[in-house]
């Protein structure tokens, strides 16, 4: 009888893992014991690549070479990964239900609110969830990993809270925000100071606005804005953006100026002191 340690080379051998499983599992009570504690998949395939990372250096006793050196010299013997690439996720069909949320393997995930009653394509990844509405992408997520947990994005839901600002404070979309950083604390200080002036409604309604300006403008940009915004008599919003860009170059001789477009506020800037002509 041949040694369990054998693999026979070729065709015969091909389905013998040589330690393979083995190797895994002492990665894993080297690593994963006692079990990680982590936000999200993202955050533990960030660990495990960092661990892996630290492996390659490892160096087993009686060999010349440590794992990553041996597998770099291993793998010219390896097929090639294949040139064209093809998906590996799982298509779903689910239905937007009344809170813009669809349900994927017992777990909520938000779309954009305008989807409502209406049928999206779902991609389910090993790490992600990404939805479609026709072949236009309209949300991604990092899949939950509890069962029954929401995954909201407060982007979804702006359209909505700005007709009904008064379901901004408790919802739930707002909570996920600040703990993903994505709400900052320039917001919290742009919400407190217009809702000081324009009360919790009108306050509540020029933070949205801002809010809907991270889908056209960098999350630099936007914030660099907000710093400035709540000065007694600072710029207005366009003239905060602009100078929160890096400056254009000056024209040439041949190019004939650029006409300027007439300097433009919104309301709720007006109400805030913010501007005054």
């Amino acid at each position: 009888m041949g040694s369990t340690r054998d693999c026979r080379p070729g065709l015969a051998g091909s389905h013998e893992k040589g330690g393979v499983e083995g190797e895994i599992g002492r990665f894993r009570r080297r690593q994963l014991v006692p079990v990680p504690r982590v936000g999200s998949l993202a955050e533990l395939n960030e660990l495990l690549d960092a661990a892996a990372a630290v492996d390659e250096a490892r160096h087993l006793p009686g060999r010349q070479l440590d794992i990553g050196a041996g597998f770099a010299v291993e793998r010219a013997a390896l097929t090639p990964l294949p040139g064209e690439v093809f998906e590996t996720g799982l298509t779903l069909h689910p239905r937007v239900d009344r809170h813009a949320r669809i349900t994927v393997r017992c777990c909520h995930y938000s779309v954009p609110a305008r989807l409502i009653g209406r049928q999206v394509r779902v991609l389910l990844r090993a790490s992600q969830v990404i939805v479609f509405d026709g072949r236009a992408e309209v949300a991604r997520h990092d899949r939950a990993t509890t069962k029954g947990a929401p995954t909201l994005l407060l982007d979804h839901y702006l359209e909505v809270l700005l007709k009904k600002p008064g379901a901004l404070p408790g919802a739930t979309a707002l909570v996920q925000a600040r703990r993903s950083g994505v709400f900052t604390s320039e917001h919290e200080a742009f919400w407190a100071g217009a809702r000081t002036k324009l009360g919790d409604a009108g306050g509540t309604r020029a933070l949205i606005e801002v809010l809907l300006l991270h889908r056209h403008l960098p999350p630099a940009v936007v914030l660099a804005g907000l710093r400035a915004a709540p000065r007694p008599r600072s710029a207005p919003p366009p003239l905060t953006w602009s100078r929160s860009r890096p400056a254009r170059p000056p024209p040439s001789i041949d190019t004939p100026p650029a006409r300027t477009p007439p300097r433009t506020t919104t309301w709720w800037w007006r109400r805030l002191g913010g501007w005054s002509a």
